[in-house]
């Protein structure tokens, strides 16, 4: 094991004359890490901020801003005096909605003629959309149902006969998964793993590109045969994987059992796949980079392969509404099946054997791109007149 030992020294000595290459395997994933958990804390959207145009001014239309400002979700920031200058503020993302009570609403509701309240949002902001859309709909929904039980209970009727009779049918919506909408549950336990892939396969391919652009490969590897090219390959790529998975494993456990969630599957099965993850992307890092004999194009191509790897994860777009390319590339991303089964361990609670499968591949794709890194490693070792190039 001296080789492995040799090329790990080497490559701690190496990071310890390097402030910035040690930055990218220690603070750096580190600080992103901590920002993406900031962003997130307050786990549900609130306090959106919503103009309201009314044009009407009446007691029924403050009770509805009244309530609009009400819900948890909205803010009602600013009430405008024509729809232009709304309109502006909707464009500049003063607010990102207003809400327009048109003139006559509460004569209207008084005589039984329909009046409709109009939501225009800002749709470019998908989730800010969806949620405004759902809370909106739901305050004018509830001051919809409170006149008209108001009115039955005057004609006679009692509360429950006017409840009834005005919805006698009712839709029962229950959330299996993540029921309170969590947004922190959701999305930092997926951008984490999201960032720590792009950094580690970016580190595999810098580790091992570096010595070719600077002509150090033979220094690296002296003339040993592949297997100890193998192991000294290991010794170099141990210390981002430590470090890289240490950080991504101790930040799954700050943000779920360290944070009191009720995880229902098996934390340990999720760090399991993260360690197994972070040592596949720095072994296609690695690989990329002995493959190319280049260090800026086995970047470009470790750009090319994680920079999208959430968009294609299913996480933010569904897998089944992809065309059957995109959906072909996104199957064969690492990531894709690591989010799926962290998605099932931490928010499903499968068992740990429904998400076997995946370790096991990771696993045997990392030995198969090791090995291949070391067959480019030894093929590039023996020409030295591709040593240099960037």
């Amino acid at each position: 094991m001296h080789h492995f030992f040799d090329s790990a020294r080497r490559e701690a000595r190496r990071l310890g004359q390097s402030p910035w290459d040690l930055a990218m395997v220690t603070w750096v994933p580190l600080l992103a890490v901590v920002l993406v958990v900031w962003m997130f804390s307050s786990a549900i959207p609130r306090n959106l901020p919503v103009g309201v145009v009314d044009e009407d001014h009446s007691g029924l239309s403050r009770q509805l801003v009244r309530m609009l400002d009400a819900s948890p979700g909205i803010q009602v920031v600013d009430e405008f005096d024509s729809e232009s200058s709304a309109q502006n503020a909707l464009r500049s993302v003063r607010v990102y909605a207003m809400v327009n009570i048109p003139r006559d609403f509460e004569r209207d509701i008084k005589r039984g003629v329909k009046s409709e309240v109009t939501l225009r949002h800002n749709a470019q902001f998908a989730t800010h959309s969806s949620l405004l859309q759902r809370d909106v709909r739901t305050v004018v929904g509830t001051l919809a149902a409170g006149i008209e039980v108001s009115a039955r209970t005057k004609r006679g009727e009692s509360p429950q006969q006017a409840k009834t009779s005005f919805n006698p049918i009712q839709t029962q919506s229950i959330a299996l998964f993540n029921g309170s909408g969590n947004y922190e549950k959701y999305l930092t336990a997926a951008v984490i793993p999201a960032i720590l892939h792009i950094l580690a396969m970016t580190a595999g391919a810098w580790a091992v590109g570096r010595e070719l652009r600077d002509k150090t490969l033979g220094q690296w590897l002296g003339h040993e045969g592949g297997r100890s090219v193998a192991v000294a390959l290991l010794g170099k790529l141990a210390i981002p994987w430590m470090t890289l998975t240490g950080i991504g494993t101790g930040a799954l456990w700050f943000i779920t059992a360290g944070r009191g969630w009720d995880i229902p599957g098996h934390l340990a099965w999720i760090c399991l796949a993260l360690a197994l993850l972070m040592a596949l992307s720095l072994a296609a890092g690695a690989a990329v980079a002995a493959l190319t004999k280049s260090l800026r194009t086995a970047l470009s191509v470790t750009g090319l392969l994680t920079a999208p790897a959430f968009a294609f994860s299913g996480m933010s777009f569904p897998l089944s509404a992809m065309p059957d390319s995109a959906r072909l590339w996104a199957t064969s991303m690492p990531f894709t099946h690591y989010i799926r089964l962290q998605t099932e361990q931490l928010l499903m609670g499968l068992p740990a054997r429904a998400s076997a499968a995946t370790p096991v591949a990771f696993l045997l794709a990392t030995l198969g791109l090791l090995a291949l890194a070391a067959w480019g490693l030894v093929q590039a070792r023996n020409k030295p007149s591709t040593w240099g190039a960037r």
